[in-house]
């Protein structure tokens, strides 16, 4: 499924908004979910992830193909992905068994040499594909999987357009990121001074324009400025969250997917692809980590909100029609998707609707202040911040032991002009130093709110 940047006004209904109505279940395991990025998937070693707390992992063989396996060996239930890749296997670091591209068996070491190895010795496969630098595994039945489903941005691979892309772990539900970014509405106030100014906050005109159990389609406007330009915010079930913009006249198009998935119950993890066709030297020149600094910041001002309005959610145990107090103006699109749980949403292991809900436990509200560390969530699943982390701390020390030295020497020095030059040269590393610790600690710590 490839999604095309089209004004509200012409885009035309689509084979995948007008399934039969018979169809009022969503199926959550005939679509695909996007892992990460391929550029940020380990070389040479495994990767580990979960769809709704079941245990996954990703790896490529020799000629590399990528293979996703469950992340339990059916021997003794130990995690395959602590383990390593040999010759296109995963082998378990706890008894050495290997698994082949399909979850086969390929090798138990204690058995004996004449001994077959039993037929329900293998783990669960499943199908895994790369789009546009995305890895997507389809979480059904490999026969059933259908790549047109994946979804694709048009724009993306037009002349052009060039694109960032940003992945983060969240440790709140995927609903509740999905809630968030469905509303405009709260940018100019929780983002003040980043992306938004609070002196803008106004009602929005907010239209759904199509609906079903594939998603929904939507616009929205401000009020204050007379024929202001239509914005497209499209949810497509059950992962991606699509922001689209055009100004006509310039033939200037902008866009910003968010694609997320359900880790588990409170933990979600989204990918995010910004997309444009202008100012695209900005994007061309600026190192992918340092863009990732202002992303990470947007995305840590509303983190400890979401987290403190899904735990009081939790904590009262009502539905969400008797918490919240709706504006048309504000609220259509994040209401318009919790009743579109209600509707299509009973399959799935768990969801907060607006009048529903399934396996939402107030025992399992974490009422504790809830850790939002940059590096866990984001640094370390990042290929381009992870390195650049690394060889910063590296420097860091570096500059650390250059400035000891230095100091001695100075102490042993007989020379003032020697002893003046080496403390000089001394205090200059210290401020190195300091600067790369300052940078070392954008990587480890989140944005908070003074």
């Amino acid at each position: 499924m490839t999604l095309e940047i089209k004004t509200p006004e012409a885009t035309p209904p689509t084979d995948t908004f007008h399934l039969p109505e018979a169809q009022q279940e969503f199926n959550w395991k005939q679509c695909w979910y996007p892992v990460c990025f391929q550029q940020d998937l380990p070389k040479n070693r495994s990767y580990s992830f979960s769809l709704y707390d079941e245990p996954f992992v990703l790896f490529t063989n020799q000629e590399g193909q990528l293979i996703c396996l469950t992340d339990r060996c059916p021997h003794r239930a130990a995690k395959l992905s602590d383990g390593q890749i040999i010759d296109g296997k995963i082998e378990c670091l706890y008894h050495g068994w290997q698994f082949g591209i399909n979850g086969e068996c390929l090798h138990i070491p204690q058995l004996p040499s004449n001994a077959k190895i039993p037929s329900n010795a293998c783990v669960a496969s499943f199908k895994v594909v790369e789009r546009q630098g995305i890895i997507w595994m389809w979480a059904g039945e490999s026969e059933a999987a259908i790549e047109e489903l994946i979804p694709t941005l048009a724009d993306v691979d037009k002349p052009g357009f060039v694109h960032t892309d940003k992945i983060t772990d969240l440790p709140y539900e995927q609903s509740y990121f999905i809630e968030n970014v469905l509303d405009p509405a709260h940018v100019n106030i929780s983002h003040d001074g980043s992306q938004g100014n609070r002196n803008n906050a106004q009602p929005l005109e907010m239209e759904v324009i199509e609906s079903s159990v594939q998603g929904f389609r939507g616009r929205f406007r401000n009020t204050r400025e007379p024929d202001d330009a239509w914005r497209r915010m499209d949810f497509i079930a059950p992962n991606l969250v699509l922001f689209q913009f055009t100004i006509e006249q310039k033939g200037w198009n902008f866009g910003l997917a968010l694609y997320s998935f359900p880790l588990g119950k409170n933990r979600c993890r989204v990918l995010t692809r910004s997309y444009r066709n202008f100012v695209t030297w900005e994007i061309k020149l600026k190192p992918r980590w340092l863009i990732h600094f202002n992303q990470s910041k947007i995305l840590e001002e509303d983190l400890s909100l979401v987290v403190g309005q899904q735990a009081e959610i939790q904590r009262l145990g009502k539905n969400l029609q008797d918490v919240y107090l709706p504006l048309k103006t504000s609220d259509a699109f994040v209401i318009e998707y919790r009743k579109w749980l209600d509707r299509f949403g009973a399959a799935l292991p768990f969801y907060q609707g607006y009048s529903t809900s399934k396996n939402v436990d107030i025992e399992q509200c974490d009422r504790h202040p809830v850790e939002i560390d940059r590096y866990l969530r984001h640094t370390q699943l990042c290929n381009s911040c992870n390195r650049t982390y690394q060889v910063t701390n590296s420097f860091r020390k570096t500059l650390i032991g250059l400035a000891i030295a230095l100091a001695f020497v100075a102490i042993l020095a007989d020379d003032s002009r020697i002893k003046i030059a080496t403390v000089s040269t001394s205090l200059l590393v210290v401020a190195l130093a300091a600067v790369a610790q300052q940078l070392k600690t954008k990587f480890e710590r989140a944005y908070t709110r003074h």
